[in-house]
């Protein structure tokens, strides 16, 4: 049996995929919280797919990248188009980072962490007087699960998922 040719219906489309015409990105913006390995890899690879980067750090002794970087959730222009994606969630900031995340509008917000452990930002938003309906906001895991490991590998995972969404897409496999 021999498969079919893939018939492309879509000139737009198969144009993008050859480099013809530049992929549309839409609006959308990508605030990577905590200067970590993560977050620089995630920044990386999110700025090659259209992603406005910026992170937020508030600890100025670990500012210093190429992207611009803001000390707090205020400064980072969170609106209807941004995610935010948290790179490391034993920060001692968390809860106060996270609570001011939250009181901005930003469209998504997730934090890296394995469902198998307990999620320390749920936690510390309830000190913060955050309800269940506000916690829930906080996407966690985040990401396609592709057994990602490194920080490359876990970037590019949330990366997809982010993409993912962006495109009205669930991220799973082809069908």
């Amino acid at each position: 049996m021999t498969a079919e040719p893939h018939v492309h219906d879509d000139g737009v489309a198969c144009a993008i995929a050859h480099g013809d015409l530049p992929a549309p990105t839409g609006d959308r913006r990508l605030v990577a919280v905590f200067s970590s390995p993560v977050c620089r890899e995630l920044a990386h690879f999110a700025e090659h797919v259209g992603y406005a980067v910026v992170i937020l750090e508030p600890d100025p002794a670990r500012r210093g990248g190429r992207l611009p970087e803001v000390a707090d959730a205020a400064s980072a222009g969170l609106d209807a188009t941004t995610d935010v994606v948290v790179t490391d969630h034993d920060r001692p900031e968390l809860g106060d980072v996270l609570a001011d995340v939250l009181r901005g509008s930003p469209r998504w917000v997730g934090v890296m962490g394995s469902p198998r452990h307990t999620a320390p930002h749920v936690a510390a938003l309830r000190e913060r007087g955050f309800d269940d309906t506000d916690i829930a906001r906080v996407h966690r895991p985040i990401g396609l699960n592709i057994g990602s490991r490194s920080p490359a590998e876990i970037a590019v995972a949330t990366l997809a998922g982010l993409l993912a969404d962006r495109n009205g897409r669930d991220g799973g496999p082809y069908r």
